[in-house]
Formats: C-alpha cells, structure tokens, sequence
C-alpha cells in the first residue's frame, strides 16, 4: 500500500491535502478503507459547517461496522463529494483520488498531521 507522499495523514486515518488558495481536501486513507470494508453510506459535513480537528464530522457506514468521520483540521467545508454521497464504493475503489469525501478552507492545522512515511510506520503498528 502506497500513501501518496504529497499529503499528510492523521492518527484517525484521513488525508489531508496542501492548501490551494487555503483550501484543502480531506478523505481517508486506502489501510482505512480496506480497514472498513466495503463502504455502502457515507454522511459527510455539509457546505458552511464548521469542523473541528480530532472531532468527528460525519460517518462511514461499511458491510462490516460503522465508523466516526474524523477532521484532519480545524475550518470551514466549502464542498463535498457528492460522487460519493451517490456511489460510496468510490471511497474503497479510489480513496485518494475520486474518493475524496469533503473540501475544507483551513482555519486552523494541528501540529500532529504526519507525512506518509510516518503513516506508513503508524499503521503498521
């Protein structure tokens, strides 16, 4: 499994994106993804809401379990994926790039994001 090294990854399994114009893009990562299983719902933020790092903001909903949508940082979400509102299995078929979840003008990023090699090694745990 190969985490894309130009983002950043936390400790609840979502990615982050460098901020374009202050804005970034958060999903989960492929070990989440395959973690869950096959995705089946997502609830995702909706457009104007405030999210919080570390706190959750929505839920996946697999064939195995349920499971809390986690923000990565502090901001307002600006747009979701509405591809995945519609079609779920995209977050298990293409987590970094159609399966993105939701796009959030950064407020506020905790200190404690990891590159992907640190990813790599925390999942592994």
């Amino acid at each position: 499994m190969s985490n894309p090294q130009q983002l950043r990854y936390s400790k609840e399994h979502e990615w982050l994106s460098t901020a374009e114009d202050g804005v970034s893009t958060v999903g989960i990562t492929e070990f989440a993804a395959n973690a869950l299983g096959d995705v089946v719902f997502a609830q995702l933020p909706e457009v104007g809401d405030t999210v919080t790092a570390g706190e959750t903001c929505g839920e996946l909903e697999s064939t195995k379990s349920v499971s809390d949508l986690y923000s990565p940082v502090t901001g307002e979400v600006t747009e979701i994926n509405q591809n995945v509102v519609d079609d779920p299995s995209l977050v298990n078929s293409a987590p970094f790039e159609g399966g993105w979840l939701f796009k959030v003008r950064i407020g506020e990023e905790p200190g404690d994001l990891l590159s992907a090699d640190e990813y790599a090694e925390f999942s592994a745990n």
